[in-house]
């Protein structure tokens, strides 16, 4: 990822327009529920066409291909990396556990394989790896507005796809960072029972805090989307952004194994060496998190949901921490699969 904070000659006006860009950019990082059943007839997953199917298949190397889908509920073909389990091609017969893993705002698919050692942790493991593409800014939702279908695209033809072409069991897992990590949450929530295991690193959770509402307005803003356009008016659409809110649906995580991090905003050894404005807006984009985490995840033990948090102190809105967070949860991701 890259990222820039504008520079301003004036030195009062700008603190003031440097903290609002800040704010801005954090939106489109931190941007990375009621069960499915509970679902009114406007908030459920939207209906595909028909099945997805692969338009095409790139070999990355040997066990590493990049496939294009075409989508009916997304009108396109959308890109997704996969790693393909250890035994895949010896066991031809075998059905694979599937860990499906969400990027975060403004990148893409190929964030993982890029920022993060996920392939050599992979190499001894026999669990299908499945990158999505998400959008920019999709917010892993079909929106309220338009032909943004993400939601349906990647629970339902995705899944199926992968069912039918690569040989995916039931037994999935889910994770994201950012906006992906919200993402993880949301499908989590909203499909019950689809994932024995969730994490997500440095997300919000809870579309009803201020500091959320803001940053998404702000985001979208500077993105040229119109947060409204994704779950609606917030006053008048109130039920669909809680439909979409973690933290309204802690019931339904029940069954389903839940982990969270973030680091409290400090700047610590894994930030050396980086510009003094992608660490401004790091520190600024993690700040916001650890209380509403902690919250969400009193929240999730009190409804009987197996959780775990990891809330680390230094730690920014940054792959570093990240990359060490994937390295923590993997055991755990992989002995739950294998279950």
């Amino acid at each position: 990822m890259s990222f820039t904070v504008t520079s301003w000659s004036s030195p009062a006006s700008g603190v003031v327009r440097c903290f609002a860009s800040v704010l801005a950019v954090v939106a489109s990082l931190v941007a990375a529920v009621v069960p499915a059943h509970a679902h009114g007839p406007g908030n459920a997953p939207r209906a595909a066409d028909g099945d997805a199917s692969i338009a095409s298949v790139k070999q990355i190397d040997e066990r590493t291909q990049d496939i294009m889908v075409h989508s009916p509920a997304m009108h396109s073909s959308i890109p997704v990396r996969v790693i393909l389990p250890k035994n895949w091609n010896s066991e031809k017969e075998a059905k694979f556990p599937v860990l499906y893993m969400l990027h975060g705002g403004d990148d893409n698919y190929t964030s993982w394989t890029r920022e993060t050692d996920v392939e050599e942790l992979a190499r001894k493991s026999d669990v299908l790896v499945v990158m999505p593409d998400g959008g920019k800014f999709g917010y892993y939702s079909d929106w309220h507005a338009g032909t943004h279908n993400w939601e349906t695209f990647h629970t339902k033809e995705l899944v199926r796809l992968m069912e039918k072409e690569y040989r995916a069991s039931s037994a999935r897992a889910i994770m994201g960072l950012s906006m992906g990590g919200f993402g993880a949450l949301n499908y989590a929530g909203r499909h019950r029972g689809m994932f024995r295991y969730v994490a997500a690193m440095s997300s919000y959770v809870d579309l009803n805090e201020p500091s959320v509402r803001l940053t998404l307005q702000l985001g979208s803003q500077r993105d040229g989307i119109d947060i409204k356009d994704v779950w609606g008016d917030p006053v008048r659409d109130f039920g669909v952004w809680q439909d979409h809110n973690p933290a309204a649906m802690t019931r339904a995580f029940r069954g389903t194994r839940v982990h969270l991090s973030t680091g409290d905003g400090t700047v610590g050894p894994l930030d050396a060496g980086r510009p003094l404005d992608v660490l401004l807006v790091g520190s600024v984009a993690e700040t916001v998190l650890p209380e509403q985490t902690r919250r969400f995840a009193s929240a999730l033990r009190s409804a009987g949901v197996t959780t775990t948090t990891h809330i680390y102190r230094p730690g920014t809105h940054s792959w570093p921490y990240w990359q060490r967070e994937l390295h923590a949860v993997w055991p755990t991701v992989t002995r739950v699969l294998d279950q």
